[in-house]
């Protein structure tokens, strides 16, 4: 059952100010001595010392807190190709999402780009405002080149999230349901439906973290991926098994996990019955998933399930990581998020879900408890150590593999979240407030 109707979404967009987002000053600017060195003069005394040292744009400006969220609106999730001006209202809500969970300030910047040149041209003279990029909603296979082109000729971290964020958390999600399972992440075989930017990223992240290729059976619309097929680009190539093994059904058999980025009823039970004992399924599509929870609980109990829904367990949602991972990068100063990161991201957020969760997490998702196990192998967003747990590890991996220019004390670093986090749900609250909305 929807928790709104069309007109009420429309007036929380449209109610008061408009939009989600709002810029305001945050020092003070009463009197003419603010008034100067808010501007001229004084404000040429940070250009001077920048002038001097480019690094002290991190002092000086709000660089070290600002991240760019750029689309052309061109892979809109469940919306496709729908250009920038209607991917603005989804943008506006990733900023509101680094906001609320990471205090991370965000400009939405949609761009009417249509090849990889134009996005990445773009995104490259943005350098000298930004902390980090994070790409949005942009389609495949364009989106791998753009990310890649950036990370090689930008200084500053560079995440498409439409990749990396299912492979974060579908990635915490495996090394705890292997480890219910007591099977080896080596020996386990996937079968991957889709073969876009989600797909091909969750699949790179599994091998990092040593899953074998050639154990991974990827299908996009037009069947398995296979070296027989002349219709491959390299992305997808990358995953072609060495001949036709049948179709997804065949595949199926035996499999020890199902990942779903595709479309609803992509799968059925009696595929369901033939996989591994204990084998996991992770069915992403939104907002129908490729089978429905409940059809494979009643056909194989011994299943751990998630979806991309938050009305059952193990919600596979990015927002637990994208907020995080950039807190830690920003916080760190690291220069490119890399694999050794996103791993450290995934680790954090399995070991989380181990821990007790309060009551006040519990109640707010209408649960009596939470404990780890099949139906709790994914922390939940609302859990507010997911910052405290996620970014500090994020930037230790950033400071082991020599690609932060900031050392950080990680005790320091947990005290120094808590209190910034406490000081922004302060502010952000007074201001929603002051508005006086009635939804």
């Amino acid at each position: 059952m929807a928790l709104f109707t069309k007109e009420e979404a429309l007036k929380y967009h449209e109610d008061k100010r408009r939009g989600k987002l709002e810029v305001f000053s945050i020092k003070p600017c009463d009197t003419q001595k603010h008034l100067s060195m808010a501007y001229s003069p004084g404000v040429a005394e940070a250009c001077r010392a920048i002038h001097a040292d480019k690094e002290d744009s991190y002092r000086y400006t709000n660089r070290g807190n600002l991240v760019a969220v750029v689309s052309n609106g061109t892979a809109v999730l469940g919306l496709g190709n729908i250009g920038p001006e209607a991917a603005k209202p989804v943008m506006e809500g990733k900023g509101v999402l680094f906001k609320i969970f990471a205090d991370i300030d965000v400009y939405d910047l949609n761009i009417d780009a249509a090849t990889p040149d134009d996005v990445v041209n773009f995104c490259r003279v943005l350098g000298p405002t930004f902390g980090g990029i994070n790409l949005e909603d942009i389609k495949a296979p364009e989106c791998f080149e753009i990310e890649r082109r950036l990370k090689e000729e930008m200084n500053i971290p560079v995440f498409h999230d439409d990749q990396h964020g299912t492979a974060i958390i579908s990635a915490a999600g495996i090394i705890n349901a292997l480890e219910i399972s007591g099977k080896k992440i080596e020996d386990i075989k996937i079968v991957v439906s889709g073969a876009g930017a989600a797909a091909i990223a969750c699949s790179d992240l599994y091998v990092a973290m040593g899953v074998k290729r050639e154990n991974i059976f990827m299908f996009d619309s037009r069947g398995l991926i296979h070296e027989g097929r002349d219709d491959l680009n390299d992305f997808k190539r990358h995953y072609a098994q060495d001949k036709d093994y049948g179709t997804l059904a065949d595949v199926m058999n035996g499999a020890d996990m199902f990942l779903g980025l595709s479309v609803k009823d992509a799968i059925n039970a009696e595929m369901v019955k033939t996989m591994s004992e204990n084998a996991i399924i992770f069915a992403c599509a939104n907002p129908d998933p490729e089978i429905p929870y409940p059809v494979v609980k009643d056909v194989r109990p011994d299943i751990i399930m998630g979806t991309g829904r938050s009305d059952f367990p193990n919600q596979v949602n990015n927002v637990l990581g994208f907020p995080f991972i950039f807190r830690g990068a920003l916080d760190c100063r690291a220069s490119i998020i890399n694999e050794e990161m996103k791993i450290a991201a995934a680790q954090a957020l399995a070991d989380l879900a181990k821990e007790p969760v309060s009551e006040d997490i519990c109640k707010a998702y209408g649960v009596d408890g939470l404990e780890y196990g099949i139906d709790y192998i994914i922390p939940k967003p609302l859990d507010p150590r997911v910052l405290t747990w996620l970014a500090p590890a994020v930037a230790k991996a950033a400071m082991d593999t020599g690609v932060a220019s900031k050392q950080l004390d990680l005790d320091d670093y947990v005290k120094e979240l808590e209190e910034r986090m406490a000081a922004s749900k302060a502010r952000s609250k007074g201001v929603v407030e002051s508005f006086g909305y009635d939804f």
